[in-house]
């Protein structure tokens, strides 16, 4: 499978435990492509390696955090008086919600392989 909205970063620590970091900021159109793409990410996790989710420092392979924000921006536009000698601004329309997803996955040697793997990253 390719991924099209999640691009994941690798670290590790000192015990050889791995974590895959990805963040996508999406507008509401895209939204169900972004929710689509994680679910298929999480899907092949349970599948592949379900009963041994949870804490790795209680002995389980991996374990995934889920986190989103929605924010709104609203343009400014701004112009100089020469009068006063400032940057005066006006506030504009605001724009469409855009909507920021983080997945983070972490897991023992064994399930960073098949993850790296499965998804053809590196």
């Amino acid at each position: 499978m390719t991924l099209r909205y999640l691009d994941f970063d690798y670290s590790e620590d000192s015990d050889g435990c791995g974590t895959w970091d990805a963040m996508a900021s999406v507008t509401g159109e895209h939204l169900p492509a972004l929710h689509a793409e994680i679910a298929a990410v999480l899907d092949w996790a349970h599948d592949r390696f379900g009963g041994q989710r949870g804490p790795i420092e209680d002995g389980a392979l991996w374990d995934y955090d889920l986190q989103a924000v929605e924010e709104t921006a609203t343009g400014q536009s701004l112009h100089y008086d020469e009068d006063t000698r400032r940057v005066v601004s006006a506030a504009g329309a605001a724009g469409a919600p855009r909507h920021t997803i983080t997945l983070s996955l972490c897991g023992t040697a064994p399930f960073c392989d098949a993850f790296r793997e499965r998804f053809a990253l590196d």
